[in-house]
């Protein structure tokens, strides 16, 4: 997902060392991604305040469960790890290798496949890490804030 500028969204939420764009019209959201911290914007239409309503709920409680209507997005194989990863109860992690071994695949595919999850935070692929526990990528990067990001949504979870 791009990182475009504020109007390429409908709604940016602040949240802690990162933003959140949330792309939408009034039916669903069409895509969301992690932005530098700082940005913010307020929701242009209806489903994006609510978009900002319930990442807010989760910012609060981990625990939240978000209940957004997500266009149908990417390859037959993306969506199903997708559902995979949002199959990932709170608290909890997997490794590439293990979506990969339930779906008869590789690991490196399955982290592709991550990589372009058009809905992460609704999509929790900051729940699968690498071999051995280590953070492995995350959206599609190896450095950067977004390793920030991933660590702070998973110490945010562990609470």
């Amino acid at each position: 997902m791009s990182t475009a500028g504020p109007s390429h969204w409908q709604a940016v939420i602040a949240a802690p060392g990162f933003s959140l764009g949330v792309r939408c019209d009034e039916l669903a959201v069409r895509g969301m991604a992690f932005l530098p911290p700082g940005s913010e914007l307020a929701p242009a239409n209806a489903l994006a305040a609510e978009a900002a309503r319930q990442i807010a709920a989760y910012l609060v409680d981990s625990e939240y469960a978000f209940a957004l209507p997500l266009l149908p997005a990417g390859t037959l194989f993306q969506r199903r790890v997708w559902q995979r990863i949002a199959a990932i109860p709170v608290h909890q992690t997997r490794s590439y290798g293990d979506i990969a071994r339930d779906l008869c695949s590789a690991a490196r595919a399955v982290g592709q496949a991550c990589g372009r999850n058009p809905y992460p935070l609704v999509v929790p692929c900051h729940r699968v890490l690498a071999a051995a526990g280590g953070l492995g990528g995350f959206a599609r990067q190896r450095d950067g804030y977004l390793l920030d990001v991933k660590r702070w949504l998973l110490a945010h979870e562990a609470r």
